[in-house]
Parts: C-alpha cells; structure tokens; sequence
C-alpha cells in the first residue's frame, strides 16, 4: 500500500537509478572521508573497490527504505501543509519525520552488516557515526526529491496548460463554427427577402435582431463565461428570427428568478440549446414547439416537448460534448440532458463567480 501511495512521483525504474547514483555518490564521500581522516584506512585498490560495493549495496537497499516513506511523507504533507501555505510548520513536521526515520533505517541496516561481519570498531561509536550519516543524507534525499517533485509537477501543469490552450482554441472555433452555420445565414436572409416585399417595418426589425446575434457572438467567443442575462438577450433576439419562420408554431416562456440574471455560464449555451430543439423536433401548427426555461436552484432548467423527427437521424452530439467542456474548465459541476416524460431537459449549472 505504501509503496502504491509512494510511486505516483516517479517510476520504480527511474527512482531505482537514481538511489544507485546517490548511494554511489554517498558512498565515494564516506569512505574518502574515513580514509584520509584516518578512521578507516584502506590498504589497495581492492580493498577500496569491496568497500564501495558493499557499501553500494547496502545504501541502495537503505536508499529505498528511506525513499518510499520519504515520498509518502511529502504526498501527505502536499495535502495539509504546503510550502506556499505553511512552510514552518512544514518544515518542523518534515525535521522530525527525516530524523526519526533516518535513525530507524540506520540502526536497522547496522546491525544487519554488523551481523554480516563484525565491525573492528567500536560498535556504539559505528551506530553514532551510521545514524548521523543517516540523518544527513536523508536530508540530501528528501531535498532531491522535493525538487525533482516540484520540476515534475511544473512541467506536467505547463504541459497541461498548453494542452488545455489548444483544447481551448479548438472548442472556441467549434462553437464560433457552428454560430456561423450557413444553413441559418440562408434561411435567414431567405426569411428576409420574403419580409423586405411584405412588411418593411419588420424587415428592418429583422436586421436589428440578426446583427445583435452576430455583434453578441464576436464580443463573447473570446470568454469563458457570460451573464445570465446577456444570454437571455441574445435568446429574444435569435427566437426572434425563429419565430418569423416558424410562427405561432413555435413559443417560449421564461421564468427566470432576477438573482440569478448575474450568474454566469459558458457564452452562446443558450443558442446551441435552443438550436438543437429547433433542429430535432417537428415544428408545425397541428404539433408546436414549446420551449420552458425557469430557475432551479443554482441551475437553469431548458425544457421542450419532445416531437423528433423522422429524417433527423442520429446527432452525433458534438455541440452538447463541446458544452460540457466548456463547463469542464469553469466549475466542477456538469451540465445534464436527458429524457423525461416526453420531454428532453437540459440542466444547466449557473455559476457564482466570473471566472474569466
């Protein structure tokens, strides 16, 4: 288990080089330093080279005694007391933590080699020396780690963040892709051929209302969130234009509490809602469309009868898939669609906070 809750930082192959290097590294020092301090002399090169594997082989066995619990401490630590929020207390609980396990390890791995063969010197001096060796190159470890770790995890947020841009930029031309559908500029502007000989008043009422979809769509596409509000303005205006073709066919209510008018949700949310309802179902006098949107807590509620039509086909869902990671980059809750009763809703959550 602990090993499982260790080894999300790094892999056991990568970790495993490294504590070979550092054992090797620790141990060039120790016996350097002994030799020529006088406290163990060595007597040839062979002797130096059985020094240093033995000694390498049971720092790497020491290195991972020590690593693994040393991860598990700093993942645990990450969680209550990081280094931006409480360094002191931190590093109080981390001195603690190293020492007392670097103690623990050293008299282990002591008496082990001196079961393995006899120390010449003074056995309670070696348990001294081993122990502060211990506590010393803990503190090089865990250092090493804290930094690899913190290296790490920037890396992979840059890397995300870079990740999250391009899906971001890809989401934007999607959503801005399917505002500007051909199919809805021709029938559009067929709708106002046709009022431009009947009705100029309208006509000219028409163009007002096409450019405010067009004008909200260019002020918008770059943010990630807009106000209720707004969105309910651009809503009467795109209904409008629906309603010239579709008639009484086609109706709404709104009953949407005032508090929630300065809430936010992903820009255009409303016409991708809106148009999927339009385009899925069957609009005529002998079958209306009836679209509802009313407050339900903290979520916008968009509700239609549900009359599909035959030659619709399968969606394939890329608009309400491109929606929910909209959502996904502004709040932890998650937009819902689904069936009931004869009628298709769709939940939208509505946010408190701006998160542009």
């Amino acid at each position: 288990m602990l090993l499982n809750k260790s080894s999300i930082y790094f892999s056991f192959k990568s970790l495993l080089k490294f504590i070979i290097v550092f054992a090797v590294v620790i141990q060039l020092i120790v016996i350097s330093y002994n030799h020529f301090t006088g406290y163990y002399v060595l007597e040839n090169w062979q002797h130096f080279f059985l020094r240093l594997l033995r000694g390498t082989i049971l720092s790497t066995i020491s290195g991972f005694l020590l690593a693994y619990p040393d991860l598990y401490f700093i993942k645990q630590l990450n969680k209550f007391a990081e280094w931006n929020e409480k360094p002191v207390l931190r590093i109080l609980i981390q001195i603690f933590l190293i020492t007392s396990l670097a103690v623990i390890i050293s008299l282990i791995i002591t008496v082990f080699a001196n079961w393995v063969s006899k120390y010449t010197e003074n056995f309670t001096g070696v348990l001294i020396n081993n122990a502060l060796l211990y506590i010393a190159a803990n503190v090089i470890l865990v250092s090493i780690l804290e930094g690899w770790i913190y290296y790490s995890e920037s890396k992979k947020a840059k890397q995300q963040t870079r990740e999250l841009q391009q899906e971001l930029s890809q989401i934007k031309f999607e959503v801005l892709k399917s505002q500007i559908n051909p199919h809805f500029i021709f029938n559009s502007l067929n709708v106002l051929s046709g009022l431009m000989n009947k009705d100029i008043e309208k006509a000219q009422q028409f163009i007002d209302e096409f450019s405010h979809i067009y004008r909200y769509v260019l002020e918008t596409i770059e943010h990630s969130v807009s106000k209720l509000g707004k969105e309910l303005d651009f809503m009467q205006s795109y209904l409008f234009l629906q309603q010239i073709r579709y008639g009484d066919s086609l109706n709404y209510s709104v009953k949407i509490d005032s508090k929630f008018l300065n809430y936010y949700l992903p820009p255009l949310t409303l016409q991708l809602i809106l148009e999927n309802a339009i385009k899925h179902n069957i609009i005529n006098e002998a079958k209306p469309l009836k679209i509802e949107l009313y407050t339900e807590n903290d979520f916008l509620i968009v509700k239609n009868n549900l009359q599909p039509k035959i030659s619709s086909g399968n969606s394939m869902g890329l608009g309400i898939k491109n929606l929910t990671k909209r959502y996904n980059l502004i709040s932890d809750v998650q937009p819902l669609f689904f069936v009931e009763t004869n009628y298709y809703i769709a939940k939208l959550p509505l946010i408190k906070e701006e998160y542009d």
